[in-house]
């Protein structure tokens, strides 16, 4: 079984023959769902099972785009070597649970260990466009990526959205370092095209990460007995972030879910014990996922949902956190800019010809090609074989073009 692919255009698959179908584009004229995870894995091994912390228990694939932001990923130097040869394991972990639900890895970007990941449906690609990647350091006065952001931006059926991971400074004296780094991350991550130059000048902005931010005033004991008893609104009153949207410009219009769950950070590896070590730092909400929305975007709030941390992942001394929001928008964009057209099946190497059709605003490029793909296939570099489909002076001005397959299937 295989699809096919064009700059991004994909076709079904039905078992048993390489039969194809047109992409259905009232299958999918709902809410667009993304699920947002961030966790700061410390440097640890992937865990053998991350079902529940991507929710496939929940909805099984409805989901429409998955996006994953970690922090501390192993960056020693022979792991670093090793990851620019091959994927890390991190990465492969999450292709290898997703792709069997029809999820594409469209984009990454790594700072050290700051790594972002964009997963989509596979049906979705298409309208999919303008997709960017940027990073800031600021570890080291910003020499050193150990601290800082790493955004991905796209236009998504037509809206432009940001999602941008982050670790900030830690420690708890450190609240103004914090809010400083984050400022000066929005202001050096700059994109190209009209649309939204800048992070804040897109449509929706996800703002996720290890963002460091501590309880104040109240010392470790009174903490733990407020966790213990499920006093969390009084720990939420003390939480810097919280108590800098009073007084921060740059955080106005940012907002959060309810923190309904215990502090994520910091316990020792192994356990759902809160650090028993010499430093004893204090329980902490440092693992956090806001939402912007622009002023005059084209919809209304984007409804957050099962804003939640996952106690049952142990690694690492943070606890994962995770978050589902509903974006209800009109959709901008509902054409692909290219059309694969086929015979109905293929029963031989002979049959493997397909014609093609662009839009009148798409720019062809000597680089364009269609690629041949297994099922469950992970990204866009995971194809069986390509062909090139290069534009001969000749065909500037035929609508359709056609191609033959050359793979060995």
């Amino acid at each position: 079984m295989y699809k096919i692919c064009t700059n991004g255009v994909l076709i079904r698959e039905v078992p048993s023959v390489v039969r194809f179908a047109f992409i259905d584009l009232d299958s999918f004229s709902g809410p667009t769902i993304v699920h947002i995870i961030t966790w700061n894995v410390g440097g640890a091994m992937p865990p053998d099972d991350i079902t529940a912390l991507l929710g496939l228990h929940v909805g099984d694939g409805n989901t429409d785009m998955y996006i994953i932001g970690l922090q501390e990923v192993n960056s020693m130097i022979n792991k670093r070597l090793k990851d620019v040869l091959f994927t890390d394991q991190w990465s492969d972990a999450c292709m290898e649970r997703l792709s069997p639900f029809g999820y594409i890895l469209v984009t990454s970007q790594r700072m050290q260990g700051v790594l972002l990941l964009v997963f989509a449906k596979y049906y979705h690609l298409p309208f999919l466009r303008g997709v960017q990647t940027e990073t800031t350091r600021t570890g080291l006065g910003g020499y050193w990526g150990n601290k800082g952001g790493v955004s991905a931006r796209m236009s998504v059926f037509g809206h432009t959205i940001c999602f941008l991971n982050c670790h900030l400074p830690a420690h708890m004296e450190n609240s103004e370092q914090r809010m400083e780094d984050f400022e000066s991350i929005l202001q050096q991550q700059q994109f190209e095209g009209q649309a939204a130059t800048g992070v804040l000048d897109h449509d929706v902005v996800f703002w996720f990460g290890d963002l460091n931010f501590r309880i104040d005033d109240l010392e470790i004991p009174a903490v733990k007995t407020a966790i213990d008893n499920n006093k969390l609104t009084m720990l939420w009153e003390k939480d810097q972030l919280n108590m800098a949207k009073d007084s921060e410009t740059v955080l106005v219009g940012f907002l959060e879910g309810p923190l309904k769950f215990p502090p994520t950070y910091k316990f020792d590896v192994g356990t759902d014990t809160y650090d028993t070590s010499g430093k004893k730092r204090k329980p902490a909400w440092t693992d956090r996922i806001l939402w912007r929305l622009r002023a005059t975007a084209p919809f209304g709030q984007a409804p957050n949902h099962f804003y939640r941390s996952h106690m049952e992942y142990t690694v690492s001394d943070h606890k994962p956190v995770s978050s589902i929001f509903t974006l209800q928008f009109p959709y901008k964009v509902d054409m692909p800019l290219v059309t694969i057209m086929v015979e109905d099946e293929w029963n031989s190497i002979a049959d493997a010809t397909c014609t093609f059709k662009a839009a009148p605003n798409f720019a062809r490029s000597s680089w364009d090609w269609i690629g041949l793909y297994k099922v469950g296939f992970k990204h866009h570099k995971d194809y069986v074989g390509y062909v090139w489909a290069k534009q001969e002076e000749a065909d500037y001005h035929r609508v359709e073009h056609e191609v033959r397959a050359t793979f060995n299937i």
